[in-house]
């Protein structure tokens, strides 16, 4: 502290307080963080990562990280605040300030003994790049316990949004979609037209440089890629992870897939229980799953159509909420089907969020009450 004013600790002192303790058989804990409005969750999980060593060095995200991460209305305080803060707590032994958004670097600097996360995280769920450097340093992994009810998102929410307003404000929709974005298009044109009171706070895409996020990005919407991981066929426990973090960091009230190809898994199904839409081309449960329009053409079928669904755990079962129908006409190719299928599930999708609240469906912070 230099008049009045707090010094964060630099990478070469925490890498000498690292030998040292390493010199005497002890060890250094490491974690990191935002810690955007420091409260109890915060200080009791700090307090259980210092008891799994002898002394803990926190990783604190520079104002420029939290704002990539968090969006232009964070952090609250400033780095600097942040880290007098965190100094000033008898758990922790120092503070060192880092601009990525990731600590991959500094782990491979300091070589901590320990890595602590907290208990939303599993060890599969860890970024993986994160990970691989933990491993390189051959890093204890610590899964510590979250104080229930406490969170930064859960109080800033308090501050902002108390919960007799909910019903007043404007449906907040999450959009994750993996292609041209059709469906994403129709929604913005229905609440730019007035039909659909709601607002987009977030839209994610497993697709780098997919059309839907170049709309969103036209529109000055948030857009956020989401890397599904190396196997094609899967969206890993650490994709999983950023994806709920994205979606409850902005607030989301429903979450809309619109040609999203992954499927969703904890913990995004029990965070956002019931609040999960789709839309899929057949009329469920006739044709679930992927190449529907062909399906119902191989079947002989007279009509098919699109269904708005909840989503859970089992692909294309949740709870139907609407449909539409169109016909299949002789000589109908998948594609020319689909295409039709699609302009009903233009119409069909903006009306279903529009109603979401008259139908007594399920909002952030509770459960909205029929009209």
């Amino acid at each position: 502290m230099e008049g009045g004013q707090y010094n964060p600790a630099t990478i070469e002192e925490v890498q000498r307080l690292r030998e040292e303790l390493h010199a005497k058989r002890k060890r250094l804990v490491f974690t990191s963080g935002c810690f955007d409005l420091l409260h109890a969750g915060h200080v009791r999980y700090l307090a259980q990562a210092r008891a799994a060593g002898d002394a803990l060095v926190v990783a604190l995200n520079s104002d420029a990280s939290v704002r990539a991460l968090k969006g232009e209305s964070r952090p609250i305080q400033s780095q600097e605040d942040r880290a007098e803060i965190l100094s000033a707590l008898r758990s922790v032994d120092a503070v060192v300030i880092f601009d990525e958004n990731r600590t991959t670097k500094l782990i491979q600097k300091i070589k901590p003994h320990v890595f602590a996360k907290g208990g939303d995280y599993t060890v599969d769920s860890l970024n993986p790049e994160e990970r691989a450097a933990l491993d390189g340093v051959k890093a204890e992994i610590k899964i510590l316990p979250l104080v229930p009810g406490r969170s930064t998102t859960k109080t800033v929410h308090k501050m902002l949004a108390p919960e007799s307003s909910d019903g007043e404000k404007k449906l907040v929709l999450g959009v994750l979609g993996s292609g041209k974005g059709t469906n994403f298009a129709a929604i913005l044109r229905a609440i730019k037209l007035g039909e659909l009171d709601a607002e987009v706070g977030v839209v994610i895409s497993d697709v780098a440089g997919s059309g839907m996020m170049k709309l969103a990005q036209g529109a000055g919407l948030p857009a956020v890629f989401v890397d599904p991981g190396p196997n094609p066929n899967k969206f890993g426990d650490a994709a999983q992870k950023e994806v709920c973090e994205h979606l409850e960091r902005h607030q989301v009230d429903v979450v809309v897939l619109t040609g999203f190809m992954r499927l969703l898994k904890e913990p995004v199904l029990s965070a956002f229980q019931d609040r999960i839409v789709n839309v899929h081309p057949s009329l469920l449960p006739l044709f679930k799953g992927r190449d529907a329009p062909q399906q119902a053409i191989n079947e002989g079928e007279l009509e098919s159509g699109c269904t708005v669904h909840l989503v859970n755990a089992e692909v294309d079962a949740g709870r139907i909420l609407a449909q539409a129908k169109v016909p299949v006409l002789i000589g109908d190719t998948a594609q020319a089907l689909h295409e039709r299928i699609k302009e009903a599930e233009h119409r069909l999708l903006p009306q279903v969020l529009g109603e979401w609240r008259a139908r007594g469906l399920p909002i952030r912070g509770g459960e909205a009450q029929k009209a």
